[in-house]
């Protein structure tokens, strides 16, 4: 289980294949409305892909394809592949008690030894939601943090 509520981590993985070269990557679940590959810059570079954009989850129109392998075969998928945009899920209730709303985009600081601030966050509220950040891989690097060892504030 992942930390968004019925959000899972599948034991399968799949094979991406770029340009350059190929990378198993995990599965999540459940299913979505189409194919969607989220790669950290990092990870879209070293495949060999190039112009992918960075967008909100669900929004791959017009985005770079990839052909994908699994235990069941091979597809090619002609858009799909983005970089995520960063954004923190909120409950309604977390929403109200930071005076943030749905889509609303906001600034996040993180403390540390190489303490930062994310700007171009977007708030996403909804029931379904529990209240976490999500950043990539490269993101968390840059704080020189782990995900579960972040503590940051709203500015």
């Amino acid at each position: 289980m992942l930390t968004q509520p019925g959000q899972y981590l599948s034991h399968q993985k799949i094979t991406v294949v770029g340009p350059r070269r190929s990378a198993e990557v995990s599965i999540l679940g459940p299913c979505r409305k189409a194919d969607q590959i989220e790669l950290a810059l990092t990870d879209a570079r070293a495949l060999g892909f190039s112009d992918v954009p960075i967008r909100e989850s669900g929004d791959i129109k017009g985005s770079v394809g990839c052909k994908l392998i699994g235990p069941c075969g091979e597809v090619d998928i002609d858009e799909g592949v983005i970089i995520a945009k960063r954004h923190i899920h909120f409950t309604p209730e977390d929403a109200e008690k930071f005076g943030i709303s749905d889509k609303q985009v906001i600034k996040v600081k993180v403390d540390g030894e190489r303490a930062l601030v994310f700007d171009e966050v977007v708030a996403r509220v909804n029931a379904d939601f529990a209240t976490f950040m999500h950043v990539d891989y490269d993101e968390l690097n840059a704080a020189a943090i782990s995900g579960a060892d972040a503590t940051g504030v709203i500015v």
